[in-house]
């Protein structure tokens, strides 16, 4: 593993001012995706400057909605009683998330930074509607995460910014949502992954947000499957339907952990089995 020198800013203008100044350098928050690619030879970062000194990029704030700090565990978001109680398909995405140790470590801006297909937090966070804070040393600005992810390994951060926060409005007390996830044994990388919210209305579907992970080349929002919820009385056709529009809808690829096939059908069987969840009832 080729050598870099590491430095712990104690601000945020320091933590900017030290990545404009030092060309190559790579922000590190839990490091458990980072240290990975560093030794597979798929980075070589001259500097890595640890944002884990910043004090307020660890916080979490609940105020009508939440604002949830990038540095923020997986396990702090699991411990938090507020947090899980107003969005519990937020807690349900992180149980999902590797082991005990990895969530120890993980952070959540670091999930959504690695811009992967299969990054867990990403669903529950597209389905919910959140935004990020972006900060550069000159201004902020807030994207929603929706326009965050741009491919593979690449978000709309400029080489000047950090991401900061995780902006959620408040919850609507109509929303139910679930997080399902297909991994090859229990602490797998999603082979694919699916959260689902609604509001219902005497029957009727008012709402429906569906976002889909490791099918797509970014984790995706399946906005013709929600327009076709959205007014509609939930019967057995209309999932039948919505099914069949979800598996044409993504595009998954064929690697060594599942064929683009098991992963179409995945998305569909998990379109149905969250309406039946969140509604209570058998949609067979």
């Amino acid at each position: 593993m080729r050598r870099f020198d590491y430095f712990r800013p104690k601000s945020l203008k320091e933590a900017l001012e030290l990545k404009k100044t030092i060309a190559g350098a790579k922000f590190i928050s839990g490091g458990t995706d980072l240290i990975v690619q560093i030794k597979n030879r798929e980075l070589k970062p001259s500097a890595l400057i640890s944002l884990r000194f910043i004090p307020e990029l660890a916080t979490i704030e609940i105020n009508g909605g939440a604002r949830i700090g990038a540095l923020v565990t997986i396990s702090d978001i699991l411990q938090h009683p507020e947090l899980g109680h107003n969005y519990p398909v937020l807690t349900e995405a992180a149980k999902s998330l590797g082991s005990v140790q990895i969530r120890n470590v993980a952070t959540i801006g670091g999930n959504l930074c690695n811009c992967s297909p299969c990054a867990d937090m990403a669903l529950p966070l597209l389905v919910l509607e959140a935004k990020v804070r972006l900060q550069s040393a000159k201004a902020s600005r807030e994207v929603p995460i929706s326009k965050f992810f741009k491919g593979p390994g690449e978000s709309c951060l400029a080489s000047n910014e950090i991401l900061t926060d995780i902006l959620l409005n408040p919850p609507h007390n109509k929303a139910k949502a679930t997080f399902l996830k297909k991994g090859r044994v229990k602490v797998d990388l999603a082979i694919a992954s699916l959260a689902l919210l609604l509001e219902m209305e005497g029957g009727i579907c008012r709402k429906a947000r569906i976002a889909a992970g490791s099918v797509a080349p970014i984790p995706l929002r399946l906005s013709k499957v929600e327009t076709l919820l959205e007014g509609a009385a939930v019967s057995e056709d209309l999932v039948s339907k919505a099914q069949h529009l979800a598996r044409e809808t993504v595009s998954p690829i064929t690697d060594v952990r599942a064929t683009e096939k098991y992963r179409r059908q995945i998305v569909g069987v998990y379109v149905k089995r969250g309406l039946e969840k969140i509604l209570g009832q058998s949609l067979a």
